[in-house]
């Protein structure tokens, strides 16, 4: 062969070589998908009684200060199993956000055990609209729980 083949042949094999390089190279292109923003929407909370937003605040006050033994005796179908599991997992909430979201999620919870508390002790609830009232009341039921020496 003489050179100027030589050279030919090579500039074929360079030519093969790159479309060769070329077919791969687009075999292993990564094409990424462009980004696409999606918020979630703003959550809208349902609008509750004062006297239950006051009992939530008041609920939650006592868990803080693990005081529920007087509430258990007025719940009647495991409410509280639901809302102090609630409450333990959201525990990171400011105390107003953490009232306002366990009302939201278990606002049927705790009415219930106000309803209790109403059918036992007679007691008007829309009356209760402060702290003050709903912890006079606990205090109170406290005072009148019989004990015993045994």
């Amino acid at each position: 062969m003489t050179e100027k083949e030589n050279n030919i042949k090579d500039t074929d094999n360079e030519k093969e070589q790159d479309k060769e390089k070329e077919l791969k190279e687009e075999e292993l292109k990564v094409v990424m998908p462009e980004a696409t923003w999606t918020t979630m929407p703003q959550t809208e909370f349902t609008e509750q009684p004062d006297y239950l937003q006051v009992f939530t605040y008041f609920y939650i006050a006592k868990f803080n200060q693990q005081d529920l033994e007087i509430m258990n005796l007025y719940d009647t179908n495991s409410n509280m199993v639901d809302i102090n599991h609630y409450l333990l997992d959201n525990i990171h909430f400011e105390q107003k956000e953490l009232m306002r979201h366990a009302l939201q999620y278990h606002a049927q919870n705790l009415q219930n055990i106000v309803d209790e508390i109403i059918h036992q002790d007679n007691i008007k609830a829309a009356e209760m609209t402060s702290y003050d009232d709903w912890n006079n009341w606990y205090e109170n039921r406290r005072d009148n729980i019989s004990t015993s020496l045994s």
